[in-house]
């Protein structure tokens, strides 16, 4: 019998110690579970960043992204729309429809649930910056966004646009 993408088969379980932390854009960025362990079904990744946490204007090709809010708040632009999302929002933001968030608040804390899983997970893997565990953010330059539009479109992302402004 075939496997379908999403079939998972078996029980996932991750904790901090397993999962990866990097620096994303400014924001530290937990892959709470990988498209490779949802058998493709999804990734789950948890942000945390300071007013000005943000990223450039983009959209997915092929996935769906879900922003869930659990602390603080968010402007997101999808569309013409532009709306502010607090603690307990939720923003469901279609594929090819081109979107960007800023933190407006001291700090916000968030969920995006990717789906399918395999494009923004690696992305995010890939262009971050690994931290060991209890390592805090460090400041710096952003990446060069040559090579952030480069290697966003290898995991079907495109870069339409630059980052929000608070």
């Amino acid at each position: 019998m075939t496997s379908l993408s999403g079939n998972i088969s078996s029980p996932v379980l991750t904790d901090p110690d397993t999962q990866t932390a990097v620096n994303f854009l400014g924001g530290l960025v937990r892959i709470r579970a990988r498209a490779a362990d949802t058998a493709g079904a999804y990734a789950l990744l948890e942000h945390s960043g300071e007013r000005g946490y943000m990223s450039p204007l983009h959209l997915h090709e092929s996935d769906e992204e879900t922003f869930l809010v659990l602390e603080g708040t968010l402007r997101v632009e999808v569309g013409n729309e532009v709306r502010s999302v607090g603690a307990g929002a939720l923003a469901l933001l279609p594929r090819g429809l081109a979107h960007g968030f800023v933190v407006t608040s001291p700090q916000a804390r968030f969920l995006t649930l990717h789906t399918p899983g395999g494009g923004f997970d690696e992305f995010v893997a890939e262009m971050g910056i690994p931290l060991t565990a209890g390592e805090a953010l460090a400041g710096g330059a952003g990446p060069d966004p040559e090579e952030l539009t480069r290697i966003a479109a290898s995991h079907g992302i495109q870069i339409v646009g630059p980052p929000l402004l608070p």
